[in-house]
This record gives structure tokens, C-alpha cells and sequence, in this order.
């Protein structure tokens, strides 16, 4: 028990290095570049008054931004892998992310003001129609798929389906698009973090907060469930009950994502898989791992889209997908 605490506290330590060294690198590069001791410094308060605007107004938000929608998808995917009891659940493939997708593209299309632009209190709008968005889908899915309880494959199943019928809606909307706004809904859904500014930062960080500590909180259920649904009843867990609070709580994690950062997909599937393969299947363990394999990556998703191509700029959720879709295709081959 010992060495593996050790080898937990070693792992983490280590991602948490990584991550480190992902914001350093996302704070040097950009349009202007800084080196990394004059970041170091600026941080400290002893940069110019330049420096500190580019990197305290502008690049430190997203920061924050990446590694919350990162953290939140990866936790999201957690629980969903283990609720349906197959690795290739993820917010994306359910048709969570296409629901609330769909409810803030349906608030873009209908409630911008005369001069196309939305109003100040979208800050705090936009998440909950995402929110709602996505519960919405996920009450569908969960009444579809109820059959004396939820059953895994059902849901999954008539995930698929919701997604493709979302998405079709979607894209129907768009077409009816002025060019502009088809273009700005187009970059949000491919994944694009545009609320990289303090006050969505500030807006979405208390949900994020409790959602990921009742997701912690839950780790024990979620190690029992992984052991199937006649053990889960037979130590006293009321699974169907707990299966809803807990898909709810998923539901939730992938809203706030979707409406900062857009359809990313992957992202909830790969970083699951890879914490796995890091500290092991128990969740009180998995959790923190995995929120911290999806804020790595979409922080470096996010860089590597801002300054491959600069001063065009790549949405973060195209990068995850290219970098995804080779190890999803491994997953898949290797899943039974």
C-alpha cells in the first residue's frame, strides 16, 4: 500500500511538473514573445508594464481557461467510462457536448443585439443555457435508455443517435446564418476557448470547483460500480440512484466545458485512458490524474493552435482531435 501511495504522489508530482512546463511554455510564446525569465519575473510583479498586460490580461486567463475545460472534460469522461462500463464513453460521443452545443448556438443565432454583438450579461447567460442545455440531452438520453434502470449499452446506443440528430439540427441552423455568424459559431463548435478573459474565468471557476470535488467525493461509488451492478446492490449502493447523480454531475462538467471552449472532442476519452495507464483504475487516484492529463493537453492543444500557424490561429479542439483520433483508433481496435 505504501509504495503505491509513493508511486501515486511520484505521478502526480510528475503531471503536475508537466503542466507547469506547459503554462511556462504557453506564457512565452505567442505574437509577442517573452522569455521564460522575464515571465518568471513578471509573475513576481518585476516585469514591464507591457509584459504584465500581454501575460495578466491576456494570456494568463486562457491559461486558466485550458486547464479547467481540460480538467472538467477529462473528469466528465471519467465517470461516463465507468457508468457505462466501456472506454469509449466520452461527453463527445453521448451527445452531451452536441446538446449544449446546440442551446448556446441557438442563444448566439437568436439573442444577439442590433450591432450583432451579445450583451454583457452573456458572461454569466451563456453557461447556463449550456448548462441546460446539456442536461436537457442528457434527460433524453437517460429516459431512452431507461429500462427497469439504466442500462449501459442502451445508453451509449441512443447517445450515438442523439448526437447525429443534434448535430443534423445544428448544422440547419447554421445554414441560415448570416457569413460572419456562420463563421463565429463554426470556430466555436470546432473547439475554439474564446473566453479567455478573467470574467468568464471567475464565472465558470466556483461550478467547476464543487463539481469536481463531488466528483472526488464519489470515487468509492465509482470503484464499486466498476465492479458491476449485482455487487454495487449487494454492498448497499443504490446504483440506478447513484448512476443518475453521478451522470448528472458528468452532464454538468462537460456544460461548463462546452460553453468556454466549444466542441472538443476526444479530449474526455483519451485522458481517462491515459491516467489509467498511469496510476491505475481506482477513481480516488484516477480522478486527479485525469483532470490533470486533460488540462496538460489542452494547454499545450491551445499553444500549439495559436502559434503553429501564426498570426492564424487554430482552434484548440481541432489540435486534441488530430493528435486523438490515431490514439482513439487504437483504443477501438483493441476494445472487444
Amino acid at each position: 500500500m505504501k509504495a503505491k501511495q509513493f508511486s501515486f504522489k511520484w505521478s502526480i508530482l510528475a503531471l503536475i511538473s508537466v503542466l507547469f512546463i506547459s503554462c511556462l511554455l504557453s506564457l512565452n510564446l505567442g505574437a509577442i514573445s517573452i522569455a521564460p525569465m522575464e515571465v518568471v519575473q513578471t509573475l513576481f510583479g518585476m516585469g514591464s508594464p507591457k509584459q504584465e498586460l500581454i501575460l495578466f490580461d491576456f494570456r494568463l486567463p486562457s491559461i486558466v481557461l485550458a486547464i479547467m475545460v481540460g480538467a472538467g472534460m477529462a473528469i466528465s469522461g471519467t465517470i461516463l467510462q465507468c457508468i457505462t462500463r466501456n472506454e469509449l464513453a466520452d461527453p463527445g460521443i453521448l451527445g452531451i457536448n452536441a446538446g449544449s452545443g446546440l442551446a448556446v448556438v441557438l442563444y448566439i443565432t437568436f439573442f444577439q443585439n442590433a450591432a450583432g454583438s451579445l450583451s454583457p450579461l452573456s458572461t454569466y447567460i451563456l453557461p447556463l443555457f449550456s448548462f441546460l442545455g446539456a442536461v436537457l440531452t442528457g434527460g433524453l438520453i437517460m429516459g431512452l435508455a431507461w429500462k427497469r434502470g439504466i442500462d449501459a449499452i442502451r445508453l451509449i446506443l441512443i447517445g450515438i443517435g442523439v448526437n447525429a440528430g443534434l448535430s443534423a439540427i445544428i448544422i440547419a441552423l447554421q445554414l441560415r446564418l448570416e457569413p460572419n455568424d456562420f463563421v463565429k459559431t463554426m470556430v466555436w463548435l470546432s473547439g475554439d476557448l474564446w473566453a479567455g478573459q478573467w470574467q468568464y474565468v471567475w464565472a465558470l471557476l466556483p461550478w467547476f470547483i464543487i463539481l469536481s470535488a463531488g466528483s472526488f467525493y464519489k470515487s468509492h461509488t465509482l470503484n464499486v460500480m466498476n465492479l458491476g451492478s449485482q455487487m454495487t446492490t449487494a454492498l448497499g449502493i443504490r446504483s440506478t440512484r447513484e448512476r443518475i447523480i453521478l451522470l448528472l454531475t458528468a452532464v454538468a462538467l462537460a456544460a461548463l466545458g462546452v460553453s468556454a471552449g466549444g466542441g472538443i472532442a476526444f479530449l474526455g476519452l483519451i485522458a481517462p485512458h491515459i491516467a489509467r495507464r498511469i496510476v491505475g483504475p481506482k477513481h480516488q487516484l484516477l480522478i486527479p490524474a485525469a483532470a490533470t492529463v486533460g488540462a496538460i493537453i489542452l494547454v499545450l492543444a491551445d499553444t500549439i493552435g495559436t502559434n503553429l500557424l501564426s498570426p492564424t490561429e487554430i482552434p484548440a479542439g481541432l489540435v486534441v482531435a488530430i493528435v486523438s483520433v490515431p490514439y482513439f483508433l487504437i483504443i477501438f481496435m483493441k476494445t472487444r
